[in-house]
């Protein structure tokens, strides 16, 4: 093959195009970065050594220096959320917003963070309108995922199952869980102003979206039991041990009250014993322990207790077997026990909580959604695991 005498003539005009090309981009990026004011790279580096304070102060400098560095807004407007300073966050937001020489994309990320600046300061009417105008653009995905979140605190259950249907993954797990403690949250309402077709309605869509949903079931048995189909409520609690056995302390005293109310006391106490010796709890074990005392004596409550805390040792469940024995104790050694188990008492009132299985947040009420980040069913009804004394 021959070659051209022509290409040894344009190789070296190609290595000095190159060359050119190079020392341009070299100078501009040399350019740009002394044109940038040194309290900007100051508040870079403050930012990475997460010196927020500082990182801020030489950031207002910058944009005292330089008002047309849009970006700069955007950090700075940021790194006061997030050190809950909302008012300024919201201020130097809503000045972007305000600015007529923004692009399209600049305005909508402007109006994005206004809105999550509005909803960490509460003001959840206004995050609300910033997030409705995002609704069909680009950001539109993230608007509903906000426009959710601010309708579950304002407890407005029709506005976000509307909201999670909009959601690009709404068929996932994680979905149908949500959106069935929604219409369960409606049907809660609706059963306590005894509108009780309308709560059917409701549990009927829940059942729907999530047939295991172990809340749906708590309430129709709850519905049942208000008219007086006590029967069938026991029937449809009875479903929580292969739905989620966990739940069982739930629906305990439910259904103790329910076979009162049909006078077979006894008939319930077996089904409690039962699901107590299949799926230890000492929530369980209160109710069961209560209906013991009452029915069988002092001493049988006594037994029932000791063999639960062979079974399952912990502090809680040794709390509980001092009250049983504090019952069935001579005069002379109550005091004794008495003082042993406010010893115990004392200390187990400060550590029995309920505990988030996502963020680890305590609380002494179970809670169908977590007060703290906000996920649903997150708060198992258990009590145990950080005060086993098992080895």
């Amino acid at each position: 093959m021959e070659i051209e005498f022509w290409w040894f003539l344009a190789l070296p005009l190609f290595f000095a195009l190159g060359w050119l090309a190079a020392r341009i981009d070299i100078r501009q990026v040399v350019h740009e970065s002394r044109a940038l004011p040194r309290s900007y790279l100051s508040g870079l580096n403050f930012l990475l050594n997460e010196q927020q304070d500082k990182a801020i102060d030489a950031f207002i400098e910058a944009v005292k220096l330089d008002p047309q560095t849009i970006e700069l807004h955007f950090a700075l407007g940021s790194l006061f959320r997030r050190r809950g300073e909302t008012d300024r966050a919201i201020r130097m937001h809503q000045s972007l917003v305000d600015r007529e020489d923004l692009s399209d994309e600049q305005r909508l990320q402007a109006l994005a963070e206004l809105g999550q600046d509005h909803l960490k300061a509460g003001l959840l009417d206004r995050a609300e309108a910033v997030f409705l105008k995002l609704r069909n653009t680009r950001l539109n995905d993230t608007a509903v995922r906000f426009l959710l979140e601010i309708y579950q605190q304002e407890k407005d259950w029709a506005k976000a199952i509307e909201a999670a249907k909009a959601l690009p993954d709404h068929e996932s797990v994680l979905w149908r869980k949500e959106v069935a403690n929604f219409y369960c949250e409606l049907a809660t309402l609706a059963l306590a102003s005894s509108r009780n077709d309308e709560a059917r309605r409701h549990l009927d869509q829940a059942f729907a979206i999530n047939r295991r949903c172990v809340r749906a079931s708590i309430v129709l048995g709850d519905l049942m039991a208000a008219e007086k189909r006590y029967d069938e409520a026991i029937e449809v609690w009875k479903r929580v041990e292969s739905q989620d056995p966990v739940y069982l302390a739930l629906v305990a005293e439910r259904i103790m009250d329910a076979h009162r109310r049909l006078d077979r006391v006894e008939q319930g106490q077996t089904l409690l014993r039962s699901w107590l010796e299949r799926h230890s709890s000492l929530d369980l074990l209160d109710e069961v322990f209560h209906w013991e005392l009452e029915k069988e004596g002092s001493r049988a409550a006594y037994d029932l207790v000791r063999e639960e805390l062979r079974r399952n040792p912990t502090l809680l469940g040794l709390d509980k077997l001092l009250e049983a024995a504090l019952l069935n104790a001579p005069a002379e050694q109550r005091s004794d026990i008495e003082l042993v188990k406010q010893l115990i008492h004392g200390h187990t009132r400060r550590v029995a909580r309920y505990r988030c299985a996502e963020c680890g947040f305590k609380a002494r009420q179970f809670q169908w959604r977590c007060p703290a980040c906000g996920g649903w069913e997150t708060y198992p009804p258990r009590r145990t695991e950080e005060y086993d004394l098992a080895p």
